[in-house]
């Protein structure tokens, strides 16, 4: 069997990368995609291959010679590259496809070598390679009957978006026969170049075989085999993370700080959110206003405001909306004055922007990282404001709503402040019931500042909403006017504004996840080689007791198994010691998860 590699291209959209220098030779972690491609043919088996070259050819051929690990190389070049599509480049080569079966492939692809290999090893003859479509694809798709014949190759001119669940995505690798080529593609090839020109792509002839009564072409699906087709920088920086060296590809993941949606196949027990909320149809309330919300201009500072104090029942003037809780703790950061007392682990964000106010830390001295209220008031007496993040991130201990509440009279009497972060309260065991937003709550204690986000318990942190509430009217002034007019996109005020009609699913789901985190407490128990630290939010603080570095471990479970857990070496607080954090996902990711973690031997 032989290969076809179409190489002719420019690669205009992938800038500086194939600045003089054709697509195929641009590198992804120390290789071109060439090599990379040329590597997995040759682990096929594939005798032959025939490389179409045109741009900067030459390079190409000085690169590979005339054999690579054992194939024969064989060039065939597009003279008018810049002014023809990849159908002239497959035309040009015709001759070779009567000539062998055939694997045809295009040179931007970087791919699992079992793709191959499990295609070359199908019984069918003529295979297009497929995979069900994904939001990081463009291009060609096919829709297939439930034999995997294709009946349809759909260009981008007539993608229709309402029909996503029906698309599979081609991989731009065929496995075409002699038989096929001879009495179907070729004279297809021919005829359709003839007609049409040779400024189409080679997919639209077998979008025409694919009409005939018999066509005999079918598609191979894949699952879990990794690919990427290299078009422009997005995909060569996704591609660089997917198929990232083991020992590089947890940083490259860490570095993202999100957007993983783009990478399908993992699982993301790292960022903490709601898997229970919102439900379908507040999703397609949303959905129905999409263009409206797309197309014009959210609305001010003040709307917000006034949509988030209906939201939390509480004065429009004691609540600011921000861009995530982020903002808004940059925000009181410059607003603030005195040293800030904080409780190590913590979450990072507050130490980084409190770091100039001047900070004091306190480490609890036992192996939960518990404290006390009397620990709290021993504490503050040496700072001006103290930060409570209850539940606590990443131990996930918890205060009584009447612990904090006397913690913070005892500081208002001392005239100091008390920052409360109530970002995972809605997980606790009473649930919604536990937060101190309340309008009789920051009257009587105006020297509260309570911070939550919006994206971990509420399930949207694509919207981007977290409020500060306090009755302190000249901090929340100085707060707002660090904050800017349109710091909130309409995606986030529309859900604000409709939130109201769905806040009893959102109590129940928020139930669900409580009752689903302590069957996974149990589930987690169970596993020797953790220490699972009891938590009233969403997420377990473990500790690894058999030896293992938490890096190494984390690392595994991504290269391996594609689970992202977070790992917690070099935090403060954990010195010395190996600590992971496991979000609570959905009963099926968490029993998956536990699964691997309980039968693997690390």
């Amino acid at each position: 069997m032989q290969a076809i590699i179409l190489a002719a291209g420019l690669g205009k959209r992938l800038g500086n990368l194939t600045q003089n220098n054709t697509k195929c030779m641009v590198e992804i972690h120390g290789k071109t995609l060439i090599e990379r491609s040329l590597d997995n043919l040759s682990e096929a088996g594939i005798s032959r291959v025939i490389l179409v070259i045109g741009y900067e050819g030459q390079k190409v051929i000085d690169l590979l010679g005339n054999s690579y690990a054992n194939m024969e190389l064989v060039y065939v070049e597009n003279p008018i590259y810049n002014k023809t599509n990849n159908i002239y480049s497959l035309y040009l080569a015709k001759d070779y496809l009567t000539d062998r079966d055939t694997i045809l492939l295009e040179s931007d692809l970087i791919y699992d070598a079992e793709i191959l290999n499990k295609l070359i090893a199908a019984d069918a003859p003529n295979l297009a390679v497929v995979a069900k479509y994904e939001s990081w694809m463009d291009g060609t798709v096919v829709t297939l009957d439930e034999n995997n014949n294709i009946l349809n190759f759909i260009p981008k001119t007539h993608f229709d978006y309402q029909q996503l669940h029906n698309y599979y995505k081609t991989v731009n690798i065929y496995k075409l026969s002699k038989d096929f080529s001879s009495s179907h593609y070729v004279p297809f090839l021919e005829a359709y170049c003839k007609a049409l020109g040779h400024n189409e792509y080679y997919e639209q002839v077998l979008r025409v075989i694919t009409l005939l009564e018999n066509s005999d072409l079918k598609a191979y699906k894949i699952d879990t085999e990794k690919w990427y087709e290299i078009d422009d920088i997005q995909d060569y920086n996704n591609a660089e993370t997917v198929f990232a060296p083991a020992s590089e590809k947890l940083k490259m993941i860490q570095a993202r700080y999100g957007g993983y949606w783009r990478f399908p196949y993992l699982k993301d027990f790292c960022y903490l959110v709601n898997p229970y909320f919102p439900g379908i149809k507040m999703e397609n309330e949303i959905k129905a206003y999409f263009h409206a919300l797309m197309s014009e201009y959210p609305s001010g500072l003040n709307v917000q405001n006034l949509l988030a104090a209906r939201m939390f029942d509480c004065p429009q003037d004691q609540i600011v909306v921000g861009n995530g809780a982020a903002e808004l703790i940059n925000a009181l950061s410059s607003v603030l004055k005195g040293k800030v007392g904080i409780i190590n682990p913590s979450f990072n964000e507050y130490a980084e922007r409190f770091e100039a106010l001047g900070l004091e830390t306190f480490v609890p001295g036992n192996e939960h990282f518990s404290y006390s209220l009397s620990d709290l008031k021993s504490f503050s007496q040496s700072v001006e404001q103290l930060l409570l993040i209850n539940p606590d991130n990443p131990s996930g201990h918890f205060i009584p709503v009447n612990e904090v509440l006397e913690l913070a009279q005892f500081l208002a009497d001392a005239n100091k402040k008390l920052i409360l972060d109530e970002s995972f309260i809605d997980f606790s065991s009473e649930g919604p019931k536990n937060t101190l937003i309340k309008e009789e709550v920051l009257m009587a204690y105006p020297n509260l500042i309570i911070i939550k986000s919006i994206s971990k318990s509420y399930g949207v942190p694509g919207f981007r909403l977290g409020v500060l509430t306090c009755s302190d009217l000249n901090l929340m002034k100085k707060v707002k006017s660090k904050i800017s007019i349109w710091n909130v996109n309409s995606f986030g005020e529309f859900f604000m504004q409709i939130f109201e009609k769905y806040r009893k699913d959102y109590f129940k789901a928020c139930n669900t996840i409580s009752t689903e985190r302590d069957r996974f407490y149990t589930l987690l128990n169970n596993i020797e080689y953790l220490r699972v630290i009891p938590s009233q939010a969403n997420y377990f603080l473990c500790e690894l007791v058999n030896g293992q570095s938490s890096s190494e471990l984390t690392e595994k479970l991504l290269v391996e198994h594609d689970l992202f857990i977070k790992d917690l070496k070099g935090k403060k607080g954990f010195e010395n010691k190996e600590y992971i954090r496991i979000a609570v996902r959905d009963g099926k990711d968490n029993d998956f998860i536990v699964d691997i973690l309980k039968n693997r031997v690390w």
